[in-house]
């Protein structure tokens, strides 16, 4: 996760020791290196709750962004501030938020489902599977381990999963093995 700037790599350091998420470093890092830049690489430091507003302005009046990706450049310039500027910005940023309506989920019918499962191949029925009627997550499903599936109760205990929290899940009847011989 090395960068060319040495205050960026700074960041990426702190938010690793911390245990933050790869994926989130990357984001916050992105959205951070973007407002440098949208600032003619002026150092943050010498920024402050003014120069947000207009950023985060620029994001939807000239970007069009969604309001969930203006939070997360919010979320990730009040990081930065708290955290490794140590001046935090002020509760009270006045800015326009987006109002952009957030696109409904595209819903696959059970036939349809039906349908892309018999379509796939032996190797990814399984995960696709336990996603699909189990709700796990991609990375839940992956490091499942076999000792974590109660055949008995028909549940799957999850660790660790999003937050690092532990859940447990139904396991699909549909992909329990019945007879082994058939």
């Amino acid at each position: 996760m090395k960068t060319r700037s040495p205050f960026l790599n700074y960041i990426a350091e702190y938010m690793l020791v911390r245990q933050y998420s790869l994926r989130t470093v990357d984001t916050y890092l992105r959205w951070i290196a973007s407002y440098i830049h949208f600032h003619n690489k002026r150092h943050p430091a010498s920024m402050g709750d003014n120069e947000v507003e207009r950023y985060l302005e620029h994001l939807v009046l000239k970007q069009n962004v969604a309001p969930r990706t203006q939070a997360t450049a919010l979320n990730s310039l009040s990081f930065l501030y708290k955290h490794i500027i140590k001046n935090e910005l002020s509760l009270n940023l006045n800015f326009a938020r987006s109002k952009k309506q957030a696109k409904l989920p595209v819903v696959m019918t059970p036939e349809e489902v039906k349908l892309l499962m018999t379509h796939l191949n032996k190797r990814y029925y399984l995960i696709a599977g336990l996603m699909y009627g189990s709700g796990l997550r991609v990375m839940e499903a992956v490091q499942l381990r076999v000792k974590d599936i109660d055949f008995d109760y028909k549940c799957i205990q999850v660790w660790n999963g999003k937050g690092n929290k532990h859940r447990i899940v139904t396991l699909a009847t549909e992909l329990i093995l019945r007879d082994p011989q058939k």
